[in-house]
């Protein structure tokens, strides 16, 4: 009996839809996440025929960012568009740590929650 695989996309799906107010739209041809209106998450497969799969989540901050790039350069990237706003891509490729994923999309939803949600007990 072969094990199934859930693709990344119903890996993030999953994660993103558990935290509190989350919506799932298409934005810029790509599958992304929304607490409050604000965007926290965008799965990119083969975003401009780069040939990759990864996550794009935010990040608190250029010097966050700079860490995480620098610390860690296989598991995390600076997506086109979204990395001036201090946004990383973590790679989805292969067997990824989905505990690191899981903590960064939530890290991500915090950043862009509203307060009255933090407040409430967020996630």
């Amino acid at each position: 009996m072969s094990e199934i695989v859930a693709s990344p996309l119903s890996r993030v799906r999953e994660i993103a839809l558990l935290l509190p107010e989350t919506e799932e739209r298409t934005s810029h041809g790509q599958p992304t996440f929304f607490v409050a209106g604000r965007q926290f998450a965008q799965l990119r497969d083969d975003h401009h025929g780069d040939g990759r799969t990864v996550v794009c989540v935010k990040t608190s901050g250029s010097d966050e960012q700079a860490m995480l790039l620098d610390g860690a350069p296989s598991t995390y990237s600076r997506p086109a568009y979204l990395g001036p706003a201090g946004w990383v891509a973590i790679d989805l490729a292969g067997d990824p740590d989905w505990a690191l994923v899981e903590d960064r999309i939530a890290r991500s939803w915090e950043l862009a929650a509203p307060a009255r949600l933090l407040e409430a007990g967020g996630r």
